[in-house]
């Protein structure tokens, strides 16, 4: 779905707190991805690797990432 089609409800009239929704949760994954894949490089750059689940918190939203 491209971005135009976001800003638009099933009848096509614009809906901006969802979109504005979308894009929130859209950023807050992209956040943890960067975050986990700082994590493996920095542990692969030390000459480490994870062996089990790494489990975080946002302290903010409270939300688990597993």
């Amino acid at each position: 779905m491209n971005d135009r089609e976001l800003r638009r409800n099933a009848e096509g009239y614009p809906d901006p707190t969802a979109y504005q929704a979308i894009k929130n949760i859209d950023r807050e994954d992209e956040n943890f991805h960067k975050l986990l894949h700082t994590i493996f490089n920095v542990c692969e750059l030390s000459g480490f690797r994870i062996e089990g689940r790494i489990v975080l918190v946002d302290e903010v939203t409270g939300k688990i990432w597993r």
